[in-house]
């Protein structure tokens, strides 16, 4: 996980501690309680993206498999089989934009296997997108 994200999240979550610990208005004379002065104080924090490793993770590898080689839980009852992204072959004829169109609009949409689900909620994040293609890259350069 980007230490940016994991930094967000910590901030977040020691903002927010006071908040949710009982420790209000009424508690405490009329007065909120301050965050004790160690405590960083995030301002406007707002929830982190899931990044391309989660995507992959929850959407991706149950067919394609946690290496991408095309061998997740769910691959035994699909035919075809899916996509092994190790296929040195296969990665030297897609472009990238090839790869974003088929993670957007499905596997029917681009005359491959009605069985690959669109997923057009990534349309609105172009850089979770371009990370999920730069994690299929990688699988095709891995021994």
């Amino acid at each position: 996980m980007d230490s940016k994200i994991i930094w967000a999240v910590v901030i977040g979550v020691a903002a927010l501690g006071p908040a949710c610990s009982g420790g209000g208005p009424a508690e405490s004379g009329g007065q909120p309680t301050p965050a004790p002065a160690s405590q960083p104080v995030a301002l406007a924090a707002a929830p982190p993206a899931e990044s391309a490793q989660e995507l992959f993770k929850n959407r991706c590898s149950p067919c394609h498999g946690p290496q991408g080689r095309g061998d997740g839980p769910a691959s035994a009852a699909l035919n075809p089989k899916p996509r092994n992204y190790a296929d040195a072959e296969w990665q030297k004829s897609v472009t990238d934009d090839q790869i974003k169109k088929t993670i957007l609009y499905g596997g029917a949409a681009v005359g491959k296997s009605p069985v690959m689900p669109s997923q057009p909620d990534l349309e609105s994040k172009p850089e979770a997108l371009a990370g999920l293609v730069q994690l299929i890259r990688e699988v095709g350069k891995a021994p």
